[in-house]
């Protein structure tokens, strides 16, 4: 194309260039909690942490104790563990620098980790977060298995563990974090998927406020007078 032979690139397909990502179900608070309490108890935690810090399945399972530090409450994302297709287990630092990140632990489940850490963690700075019943670190079909069970025990469809972390950047989201915060704590290098949870949380804002004006409506007409004046209610 330099030297002006071809002035336009023949290799053009119409909305190439778009990623199109499909929605994915977020689950409430009521619901999170509630399937972290159908869940076996060792990883009641692990739905928790899912839920409302937004950390991978990877990122998580890759936990060590010294990695939390509940003094501060936060949580150090040093590396991810992947399954590989022929079953073995490969330990790797995140994709990108902005997936080393630190991130910070909502204090309502400070005390939930302080006992899982007591109780079913492996002992020592090194010792893994995450384990199972039998000490090896946990696959994601076995872990599955317990979704679906907790899933049904909950009443709860069609909700993957992966929604969980759309659920904690939602919620993030929702907090009016700016682009930036959410990228720190997503720990995406581009702003694209930030941009994406805050447009669903400026959505939900507006539908929050429609339904709040009818309500305010609605109280509005339900204390006018018979003229339309409001009633004198002092007496």
């Amino acid at each position: 194309m330099s030297d002006q032979l071809i002035r336009r690139n023949p290799c053009q397909v119409k909305g190439a260039s778009t990623v199109h990502t499909p929605e994915r179900p977020t689950a409430t608070v009521q619901e999170v909690y509630a399937l972290a309490d159908a869940v076996q108890p060792r990883y009641r935690t692990l739905v928790l942490m899912a839920g409302f810090l937004g950390l991978r399945w990877g990122e998580l399972i890759g936990l060590h104790q010294r990695d939390i530090d509940l003094d501060h409450a936060a949580v150090r994302v040093r590396r991810s563990v992947a399954e590989l297709g022929n079953g073995q287990r490969e330990i790797k630092a995140p994709k990108s620098a902005a997936g080393k990140r630190t991130v910070s632990i909502p204090g309502v489940i400070v005390q939930d980790i302080r006992e899982h850490l007591k109780r079913y963690a492996e002992p020592g700075a090194d010792g893994r977060v995450f384990i199972g019943a039998k000490g090896a670190t946990p696959r994601r079909n076995h872990f599955n298995r317990l979704w679906h069970k907790a899933c049904r025990e909950a009443g709860i469809k069609g909700l993957h563990f992966h929604d969980l972390r759309h659920t904690g950047n939602t919620l993030a989201a929702s907090t009016g974090a700016s682009t930036r915060e959410l990228m720190s704590r997503m720990g995406h290098s581009t702003a694209r998927a930030a941009l994406i949870y805050q447009h669903a949380s400026a959505d939900r804002e507006r539908l929050i406020a429609d339904a709040l004006s009818g309500l305010v409506e609605k109280g509005r007409k339900g204390t006018a007078g018979p003229k339309g004046h409001a009633r004198d209610t002092a007496g």
